[in-house]
């Protein structure tokens, strides 16, 4: 029987006074079963709803509520979890930050999120401390993992909250930021996020709905091998750990670690990018033939395009177990690709879920007939939709009509209904499943003193799809050379994360704009994608 809120109960050698609603079912009925595995140690399910309810309760008891939002800039580890399920029953957002973030990135989403609470990881102590000093929003700083100087410790923190069962339990969730191509990124909230009358068991059927869409092994235990920051990290962990999953998680992706846990814990599904997908084929043979692999069930990949040789060679090493989607943190899932259907019709993204809706529709407004292209727009049939945080403008150019919005990427529907993505609106890289945008990289490049104009673009990359290549004009006085190369190179990595860092800089005596500023951008970028057989 469930306990109610108030009655005690015992569960082996945890002390539990009430459920956290998404947890109930699994805490009642498998205590002692391991929720969340990591490097460290296990969470069990009982030990699970113990802390959550505690973060829930100490988080309300500084004013977190519906309506507000904390940060978290954690490693893969257990703890992160709990605040992403503290954030679903308590009805507040999270906002998972990307640890490769410098100061001036993190203080920036910081102030715009108005993050009252600021969760960091001890190993990410310089930049947290850093970019919170003086954040006038956060009430709060708590590390985990070890000290941080200005920041309380989260085990005393949890310790100290009551265990109770938190009263009216709403829906909360994550807000992702996304970059735009207006520079600085935006937090991507959900329609339902905050609305303090819809109770935190909608999460629940969500997960179940992702269950039986994804074809979630069950029962099943997920592999965690990419950055919880990342919403296809999230949603492809997240779900199916309230529908029942246990979670193994890693910090950084190993090849050969990836096959050692799989096979160790008896790991049933995982969500992989192509270039992990690289990585893993690119293994000794002798690390490759002794994967077993008899446990795995199901392999998603997604956010960026998979290189056809590459993903026939994982079908043939692993079996009919790579299941390809279409979406994004704006959209969801819109639609999945099994292997037998991708090798039936190759570069099929496969059909809409039963839950969506796929619209191609012509620069003209029209929708476009079968088998010609035009920009993908996607409807949710449940109704759900998304604002970009204090940007209305920016969502209104990613909507045709309320609640039928796109990501930017062109494609067609052949006579079957299923999709394909002929290219992408060209402002944006994917290099190896992380989205990149060119205006921040520029609007940084431009302060240089030697930079007069600067465009940044993607060209071909084996192991990551795309890197990022800088373009840039000089000012007078300026000459081009490999010392300056490294100088302006320097002066991004002190202002971004690594992965935004051009690869590379061409200098050009003139960027090819219209005489209204517009950059022909496709005419620096063409060159580098001649015969590469892709366009993305």
């Amino acid at each position: 029987m469930i306990p109610t809120s108030g009655i005690e109960q015992t569960w082996g050698s945890v002390y539990v006074r009430g459920m956290a609603e998404l947890i109930t079912k699994f805490a009642t009925e498998t205590p002692d079963a391991p929720a969340l595995i990591d490097e460290n140690g296990t969470t069990t399910w009982a030990e699970f709803n113990d802390r959550v309810n505690r973060l829930v309760n100490g988080l309300r008891a500084i004013g977190v509520g519906p309506r507000t939002t904390i940060a978290a800039m954690m490693a893969n580890t257990r703890e992160y979890y709990e605040v992403l399920a503290a954030a679903a029953h308590g009805g507040f957002a999270c906002v998972p930050v990307n640890w490769h973030w410098v100061a001036d990135e993190l203080s920036y989403v910081l102030d715009d999120a108005a993050a009252l609470v600021f969760i960091a990881d001890a190993r990410f102590a310089d930049v947290a401390s850093l970019a919170s000093n003086g954040r006038t929003s956060v009430v709060q700083r708590l590390a985990v993992g070890g000290r941080i100087d200005g920041f309380a410790d989260y085990e005393e923190f949890v310790a100290d909250s009551d265990a109770i069962e938190p009263v009216n339990q709403v829906l909360g969730g994550p807000m992702f930021y996304t970059s735009g191509t207006t520079g600085r990124p935006k937090g991507v909230r959900g329609s339902l996020m905050g609305n303090s009358s819809i109770p935190s068991s909608v999460f629940g059927l969500m997960a179940a709905g992702f269950a039986q869409s994804a074809a979630l092994p069950l029962p099943s235990v997920t592999l965690l091998d990419g950055p919880l920051y990342h919403s296809a990290q999230w949603a492809f962990s997240m779900f199916p750990l309230f529908a029942g999953a246990t979670v193994v998680m890693r910090h950084k992706f190993d090849p050969a670690e990836t096959l050692r846990s799989i096979d160790e814990y008896g790991v049933t599904n995982v969500h992989l990018v192509p270039t992990q997908f690289i990585r893993l084929l690119k293994l000794p043979e002798a690390t490759r033939a002794s994967f077993r692999g008899e446990s795995l069930k199901m392999v998603w990949h997604g956010a960026a395009p998979c290189p056809p040789e590459v993903k026939r060679a994982m079908i043939e090493w692993w079996g009919p177990k790579i299941t390809e989607y279409y979406g994004g943190t704006e959209g969801g899932i819109a639609s999945m690709a099994t292997s037998h259907e991708w090798l039936a019709k190759p570069g099929t993204l496969g059909k809409a879920q039963a839950t969506m809706e796929i619209r191609i529709v012509k620069d003209d407004g029209t929708v476009a007939a079968v088998g010609e292209p035009g920009t993908i727009y996607l409807k949710n049939l449940m109704g759900s939709d998304f604002v970009y945080h204090n940007d209305p403008e920016k969502t209104a150019k990613a909507h045709l009509e309320p609640g039928v919005i796109t990501l930017g990427d062109i494609g067609y529907l052949d006579a079957d209904g299923d999709l394909f993505m002929s290219d992408r609106k060209i402002d944006m890289i994917i290099s190896g499943g992380v989205n990149i945008y060119p205006a921040e990289i520029e609007g940084v490049l431009v302060t240089h003193p030697a930079v007069r104009d600067a465009a940044v673009f993607g060209i071909p990359n084996d192991d990551f799809g795309e890197e990022v290549k800088a373009a840039i004009e000089l000012a007078d006085g300026y000459e081009a050379s490999d010392a300056l190369r490294a100088e302006i190179l320097a002066f991004v990595r002190t202002l971004l994360a690594g992965y935004k860092v051009p690869r590379s800089i061409d200098f050009e005596a003139a960027l090819p704009r219209q005489p209204t500023g517009k950059l022909y951008k496709r005419l620096l970028r063409d060159r580098y994608w001649e015969g590469v057989g892709r366009s993305i």
